[in-house]
């Protein structure tokens, strides 16, 4: 059973709101043989050009389950944020279960769902790249990036001698990956 931690970054979670995150994550919970103790996170954010954003995060013992939309309507946020988090948890049963026909162990973790989507979700690497690893800081990592039209760079960070990666966020932000 999924406990809920709404909250609202300018808006009031109104009861009714609150009863259509926690009536439609939980359609979630079918997926799932044993529905783990889980708190699902969702944040909720109204912004002044009138759209809505919708955060949700569900740690489980094995994944993370993370999605957000945004969209004119709170509520049609909602429901979008759900069909994505369907779709992870899909293709996460599909990769399961295909692991589980190779290894021959049987997994518990995700019930059954149509076997026809299976056919669906192709994992295949069609490419590898091997890189070498410069040491430079992240602000160089940045220029790096942006001057290979990539939207990641992976790079020694001078600093500490461990491996890190720059990104760039939908809000055309940056962000920073530190290994330990």
């Amino acid at each position: 059973m999924f406990r809920y931690n709404v909250r609202g970054e300018n808006i009031e979670v109104t009861p009714a709101i609150r009863d259509y995150v926690e009536k439609k994550v939980g359609k979630l919970e079918r997926y799932f043989t044993d529905v783990p103790e889980a708190t699902a996170h969702v944040n909720l954010k109204v912004y002044t050009e009138k759209t809505a954003k919708v955060e949700v995060t569900i740690p489980l013992p094995y994944i993370i389950l993370r999605a957000e939309e945004t969209s004119p309507d709170l509520y049609a946020s909602i429901d979008l944020v759900v069909d994505k988090l369907e779709r992870q948890i899909r293709k996460y049963k599909t990769k399961i279960h295909r692991k589980s026909r190779e290894t021959g162990v049987p997994t518990e973790v995700v019930a059954s769902i149509a076997d026809e989507e299976e056919g669906n979700n192709s994992l295949d690497i069609v490419r590898t790249k091997r890189v070498s690893l410069k040491p430079m800081d992240s602000e160089e990592a940045v220029l790096q990036m942006n001057m290979l039209g990539h939207n990641f760079f992976i790079f020694e960070d001078a600093e500490t001698n461990g491996t890190s990666i720059v990104y760039r966020r939908k809000d055309g932000k940056y962000g920073l990956i530190e290994t330990d």
